[in-house]
């Protein structure tokens, strides 16, 4: 049985991920290095502060600053991924996303971005989410499972009727440990953990969902 089905929201519910990059990137240069892509996928699905870590370790430059410098550089990036998420549209929704929201199971985002709200706002996506439980409410980065199991709380749903939607590894881990399924969002080898993989939301049923899931 599925009751509530809990999306994560970068390159899930819409591709700001590549902004994330984007901004990091562009961090990363103004400190001497070049990040590439394939560093980028291991900032997926986890805080502001600890996607700082490991641009600064990729850098060599771990330990290199104080907690104040710290902050200032995620401020930095996060002002730069603002401007990019700033000027985003309906159109930039993942193909297939709205309508599955639609669907009459209840629906939560639980995603560790603190700018979920404005994103959500500009895409148009808010009505379509029973609640929203993003960085601003929780204090562990996945694969801690605290965003999840909020996100169930928030709808009085039980952990093990919850479907968790994630492009991450760190997402994955985080629904298992929640004691909640698992979809791996995209064609990563990274998510091979997943109850079951989907490589698109085009074309896909919640009758096939629950078809899939079921089964295993």
């Amino acid at each position: 049985m599925i009751d509530c089905c809990i999306f994560d929201l970068d390159g899930v519910v819409v591709d700001t991920a590549r902004y994330h990059y984007l901004a990091w990137a562009a961090l990363a240069r103004e400190l001497g290095f070049e990040f590439t892509p394939v560093q980028g996928e291991a900032t997926k699905g986890v805080s502001r502060m600890a996607s700082l870590e490991i641009v600064l370790r990729a850098g060599g430059l771990e330990g290199r600053f104080s907690a104040a410098e710290r902050e200032r550089l995620a401020a930095e990036k996060n002002a730069r991924y603002l401007r990019f998420v700033s000027q985003m549209t309906p159109a930039e929704v993942l193909p297939g996303v709205a309508a599955f929201l639609h669907r009459g199971v209840r629906t939560v985002l639980g995603s560790a971005s603190k700018n979920a709200g404005t994103i959500l706002d500009r895409c148009g996506l808010r009505p379509l989410f029973d609640a929203v439980v993003d960085g601003n409410e929780v204090s562990r980065a996945k694969p801690d499972p605290e965003v999840f199991l909020k996100g169930a709380a928030a709808v009085d749903a039980a952990p093990s009727v919850c479907v968790v939607f994630e492009d991450a590894a760190a997402g994955i881990e985080a629904a298992s440990r929640a004691g909640m399924r698992s979809v791996g969002v995209g064609g990563g080898a990274s998510l091979s953990a997943a109850t079951m993989r989907l490589e698109t939301f085009a074309g896909f049923t919640f009758e096939q969902l629950a078809m899939k899931i079921d089964r295993d």
